[in-house]
């Protein structure tokens, strides 16, 4: 049995999901650390300052995926580094294996399945002791340090980047069309109520 299984167990009870379950259910490996990094700064351990974060009291969290973070956090690193090097961590594997095992997640996918879906929707319209942020993300979160570091490290979504290139590129031409629009309009106008008088 592994350290995070033993851990998983300690603190929840078999078959019981735990924090870290449902914020991989929620929002995958990105909302486990976030939640991972938001229990830690709130011990004490972690300390979150302009997007960077660091260690700065030892702790031997029980949790695998908090110890992993500790380590990650020996120095300071941006809270972006922090969330890419622990989403391809051996604990996430290890915690999305679980999960796959009790059929609450897809393997390939790392989807919730059917069962994941449904005890998801149920821990949120009970909201069971879960916090906001844990099921919904970081918007959850009061405003302040915290918030804006997980804020400023969320990816943009894909494809976003090319549309607004796209939106921006259309607005410029759009612009540079009606400059000579009112530019004609603006010559003819005048030559024309010359004439005319």
């Amino acid at each position: 049995m592994s350290r995070e299984s033993q851990a998983h167990e300690a603190d929840h009870g078999q078959g019981d999901p735990g924090l870290y379950e449902y914020a991989f259910l929620a929002g995958g490996g990105r909302r486990v650390v976030e939640c991972a990094l938001v229990a830690l700064i709130e011990r004490g351990t972690l300390s979150m300052r302009a997007a960077r974060v660091r260690t700065v009291r030892a702790e031997q969290p029980a949790h695998p995926i908090e110890l992993a973070l500790v380590a990650v956090c020996s120095r300071s690193r941006s809270v972006k580094d922090v969330v890419e090097v622990l989403m391809d961590c051996p604990e996430m594997d290890e915690l999305a294996h679980r999960l796959v095992l009790d059929g609450l997640l897809h393997r390939r996918r790392r989807r919730p399945t059917r069962a994941g879906r449904r005890l998801l929707a149920a821990a949120t319209s009970s909201r069971s002791g879960i916090p906001a942020y844990v099921l919904e993300g970081p918007t959850e979160l009061a405003r302040g340090p915290v918030q804006y570091g997980l804020l400023s490290a969320q990816p943009i979504p894909e494809g976003l980047g090319r549309r607004l290139l796209r939106l921006g590129r259309a607005l410029d031409n759009s612009d540079s069309d009606a400059t000579t629009d009112a530019g004609s309009a603006h010559s003819c106008g005048s030559g024309s109520g010359g004439g005319g008088d």
